[in-house]
């Protein structure tokens, strides 16, 4: 008798740090912390273009930013639309029925990408004529009236922080779990299902109800890591600015951000326990593959930074977990450091469920890690983002979880961090001359991946500054949408 393939449900948060899982930091994640003790936790996964709309492109379709066409989220960069064959799509082929219920960042807001059915909370954006989000439809029903949600005066890239005003069951975190499992129970029985649940948090503003910010806030925090290069990003005519991406903030304001910041991570977790007990209780836990990660993490003041787009760890570094179903029986191990990205999730579920691999992507299932299995993993990792907030940030960037080594081709400047004995990044080693072999021997890997582009960035053995040259556009955007950022 052929076995029912296991359910798939793929967690994701919007904008969640590595260190907010496995203990790194004070952040509360039991339920996380759970299904990670059940299957594999990657602890050196990356965000090849950490925003976003294309770190969510990257995962959709199991290829690298270069091929989808979305290089960031600055200027000549599509949105996520007519991304072809997409993780959901591949499922909805495998006989699956395919639902994502959060945040999805799609353009059109509406469009399904492979979906059978979308519930969305797309938080503030209006990008569509008319468009209004599940979420917002669902308030405005329910919510008293003249309750505002964003009374608290946050907007949504601010470093700000403070509590939610409103009762806990108004939050778009708990609307989120509740959505998922209403969509669990009317979904089609005769199928395996596919969910997305994709959380807007812990994304600015940092607003968890009062029982999760005050957890933290009445706790000792870890300070903001600054660099010994730090200081370029403290630009005292940006302090003042509530949504400023780069300023020094007091340690204050600092503390407050983080509190909230970690509180929404314990309060995502809270909800995800219940999607868990949700499907425990209908059955369905045992023969569930579950897969968790964020799409890019959040900078919360280290370097005197906020927000993402950033190489650096807070930036780029994110959690990744794999969770066989506990009725395979299958034997992993707790934690593997190999290189592993967004693009490995497509065809690590595709292998997990026994569908026929997908060609003609650029990641890599990571059954293989998963199992111990050290041969076939990737030596390093290579990552991007266009200029975004400022051109002297355009940077392009390898790991391997050990060295890193970040371009900035706007300004020509290079960095080189050892993150095994400097994890946050705090000492900058390209000038030093020990370490000049170590710089060339990354900066000819980086060469390598972008000579073939002949865009302009390589010339021999060097890279080329793009100062005063136009924004780097992928050939592959073309393919992609009519709009643009």
């Amino acid at each position: 008798m052929t076995r029912r393939r296991p359910n798939v449900v793929l967690i994701m948060t919007d904008q969640q740090r590595w260190d907010t899982v496995g203990g790194a930091t004070p952040a509360e994640t039991p339920y996380l912390d759970w299904l990670a003790s059940r299957g594999t936790r990657f602890t050196a996964a990356y965000s090849a273009t950490p925003s976003c709309i294309p770190a969510r492109a990257s995962l959709m379709t199991g290829l690298d930013p270069w091929h989808t066409g979305i290089l960031g989220m600055g200027k000549g960069q599509p949105h996520c639309a007519n991304l072809g064959p997409t993780l959901p799509s591949r499922l909805a082929d495998a006989g699956y029925h395919a639902i994502s219920v959060g945040k999805l960042h799609f353009s059109p807001q509406r469009s399904l990408q492979g979906f059978h059915r979308t519930v969305l909370d797309e938080s503030r954006r209006h990008e569509d004529p008319g468009f209004v989000s599940d979420y917002t439809q669902w308030y405005q029903r329910v919510a008293p009236a003249g309750a505002d949600r964003y009374e608290h005066g946050i907007d949504f890239n601010s470093w700000m922080s403070r509590p939610f005003t409103l009762p806990e069951h108004l939050h778009a975190t708990n609307w989120t779990a509740t959505a998922a499992i209403e969509a669990l129970h009317d979904r089609d029985p005769s199928k395996p299902f596919f969910l997305n649940l994709s959380f807007a948090r812990p994304h600015s503003p940092y607003d968890p109800p009062p029982y999760y910010f005050d957890r933290y806030h009445r706790t000792e925090l870890p300070p903001a890591a600054i660099g010994d290069w730090a200081e370029v990003n403290d630009v005292p005519a940006e302090r003042h600015d509530p949504n400023a991406w780069r300023s020094r903030r007091s340690e204050a304001e600092i503390h407050r951000a983080r509190a909230g910041y970690y509180g929404s991570v314990s309060h995502i977790d809270s909800q995800i326990g219940r999607v868990l007990i949700e499907l425990r209780r209908a059955g369905m836990f045992d023969d569930t593959l579950f897969v968790f990660c964020s799409d890019h993490g959040d900078m919360l003041g280290d370097h005197h930074l906020w927000r993402k787009t950033y190489a650096y760890e807070g930036s780029a570094h994110i959690p990744l977990q794999v969770t066989p179903p506990a009725s395979w029986g299958r034997d992993v191990v707790a934690a593997s450091d190999a290189p592993a990205t967004l693009q490995d999730i497509l065809p690590t579920i595709l292998e997990g469920i026994g569908a026929e691999p997908a060609e003609g992507i650029d990641g890599r299932s990571l059954w293989g890690e998963c199992a111990g299995d050290t041969a076939g993993r990737r030596e390093f990792l290579h990552g991007e983002h266009s200029t975004c907030y400022h051109p002297s940030q355009e940077m392009q960037y390898l790991t391997d979880g050990r060295t890193k080594y970040i371009w900035f081709p706007r300004t020509g400047e290079e960095q080189l961090f050892d993150l095994t004995s400097d994890p946050y990044e705090c000492v900058e080693l390209s000038r030093r001359a020990e370490e000049q072999q170590r710089l060339r021997t990354w900066r000819g890997r980086l060469v390598d991946i972008l000579a073939p582009r002949d865009a302009g960035l390589t010339e021999g053995d060097a890279l080329i500054p793009q100062t005063d040259r136009p924004p780097l556009v992928s050939p592959a955007a073309a393919d992609r949408v009519t709009r643009y950022v």
